[in-house]
């Protein structure tokens, strides 16, 4: 977690929920263990960003000491410790005096700043570093401080809400960084280390071991007008992390990046024997479609899911607990095209047995809208095999270009067009939110995401591109009109 000054039962490094009955997505699976560490560079990458790509290992052989050996921690701390960054942030909030203060300072907007830090790990030598995004969300700005003490500015690449994985970069060469493991191999038991900046302790490492697997602790929000579609399957383990651990690398015993810390359950606030990581097969996805298209290619199969219990197994006569039941068929969906049918029950994604809810959407958070993936399903007591072409949640294979995202955004805000459903709890008849809001014009002026903008200089506004392209053309001042989530109205004047 980063270290902040207020702490929830359960103290958030993450942000996210994910519910037994959802739509699922996402890219690529990598195969099961071979004896053979094979080292290569991710091919599907884009250059188009002049990123250096981002290495990784082809079914890693994970650390497993011969019986009776003692566990060596040094060579994957010395491994680990330089590719752990401490980032440290910068927040700008406006307020206004009370009318007793603003008699004798006079009337307008105060401004005041806070601070908060995280952790961080370096993946490529050019400068990319992935961490959680509630390290860095709205965040004015960013420092990050390597392990040897040097201090650079960092911009925002990417964030995704939905996992808690952002990425940013610093102008740097040359740097260690990283190597990610295939969190699909972890097994509970399974010697752990945990690096970061915990109460902004530079450089802290502790050990555990792995306690659970896909585990899901329900603190995601969705919203599906903001694109946030939660992913929730946490490797969870009994390595102390603290605020400020957010972000930071669990490794295994020989310094493979397995999972990017993010939360604990406390009533403290602080350690109390657990704590939760994103696997790294979900943030290296993540963090390859952020640094290619600036935002995640998320895939869809397009059904409700439960899982299996001792009462469904009854009702539905099923011969065993095995599996993941199809609650039902969203139409237009990868699902329905392949002929996926409810009371199907999902045994395998590939070749990767799925027994919860999040199991299988950890698996299929892997893959990208056009992607191909084989399911295992049980149906009428009989195995069968089905093909899917995965989708968008637009219901189209197409992926999102960096060049349509900017059409949808300026001013540091990305805007999201609201359908008719969705203005009818407003009783608006036209509408823009602010889907994604960082440091700029509309932030500086108050605005928050979430906000909808109806009018822009007393004329209403219907898109997303149309309020993007007239506040990226606009000169001298503007009046923007609109609401709140919860129905308070808002304006803002501001020069451009």
């Amino acid at each position: 977690m980063k270290t902040s000054n207020n702490y929830s039962f359960v103290q958030l490094a993450l942000t996210g929920l994910v519910s037994g009955s959802l739509v699922l997505g996402a890219q690529s699976l990598l195969t099961t263990t071979h004896t053979q560490i094979i080292v290569k560079e991710d091919t599907k990458a884009s250059n188009s960003t002049g990123a250096q790509k981002v290495h990784y290992l082809e079914d890693p052989t994970l650390y497993s000491p011969p019986s009776g050996t003692p566990v060596d921690f040094t060579s994957a701390a010395e491994r680990t410790l330089n590719t752990v960054v401490h980032i440290k942030t910068t927040y700008i909030t406006n307020y206004r005096l009370s009318p007793i203060q603003e008699y004798f300072y006079g009337p307008g907007i105060r401004q005041k700043s806070s601070e908060s830090s995280g952790s961080g790990v370096i993946i490529s030598s050019d400068g990319y570093i992935i961490t959680n995004n509630h390290v860095i969300a709205d965040a004015d700005h960013i420092e990050v401080t390597l392990d040897d003490g040097q201090s650079y500015a960092a911009t925002i690449v990417g964030t995704d809400p939905s996992t808690d994985i952002a990425v940013v970069r610093i102008k740097a060469n040359d740097l260690p960084h990283a190597t990610f493991g295939n969190s699909d191999l972890v097994k509970v038991g399974e010697w752990v280390l945990a690096v970061g900046n915990p109460f902004n302790l530079n450089s802290t490492v502790t050990a555990g071991i792995v306690s659970a697997k896909a585990r899901s602790i329900n603190l995601f929000k969705g919203n599906y007008s903001q694109e946030i579609m939660p992913i929730e399957s946490f490797i969870q383990t009994d390595a102390a992390v603290n605020p400020g651990n957010s972000g930071g690398a669990l490794v295994t015993a020989d310094g493979l990046l397995i999972g990017i810390n993010t939360a604990i359950a406390s009533k403290t606030g602080s350690y109390t024997g657990y704590s939760f990581a994103v696997p790294s097969n979900i943030a290296q996805k993540v963090a390859h479609d952020l640094i290619e298209y600036g935002v995640v290619q998320r895939a869809f199969i397009g059904v409700n899911l439960a899982d299996i219990n001792q009462k469904i197994l009854e009702e539905k006569n099923l011969p065993n607990l095995k599996g993941v039941l199809v609650v039902s068929v969203l139409p237009n969906s990868s699902a329905k095209d392949a002929g996926l049918k409810e009371n199907d029950v999902i045994l395998k994604v590939g070749s990767i047995e799925v027994n919860k809810v999040p199991e299988l959407q950890e698996q299929l958070s892997k893959f990208r809208p056009g992607d191909e993936v084989l399911l295992t399903i049980r149906r009428n007591q009989k195995t069968e095999t089905l093909k899917l072409t995965l989708k968008n949640h637009e219901g189209t294979t197409d992926l999102v270009k960096k060049e349509d995202l900017s059409k949808k955004s300026a001013l540091g805000a990305t805007f999201h067009t609201l359908s008719a459903q969705e203005l009818k709890p407003y009783q608006l008849k036209n509408g823009v939110q602010i889907s994604q809001l960082q440091s700029g014009k509309l932030k500086s002026a108050g605005m928050s995401q979430g906000f909808i903008i109806v009018r822009i200089d007393q004329q209403p506004v219907y898109t997303a591109e149309e309020v993007a392209e007239i506040l990226q053309n606009k000169s001298g001042g503007v009046y923007i009109e609109g609401y709140y989530p919860n129905g308070m109205q808002g304006y803002f004047g501001f020069g451009l």
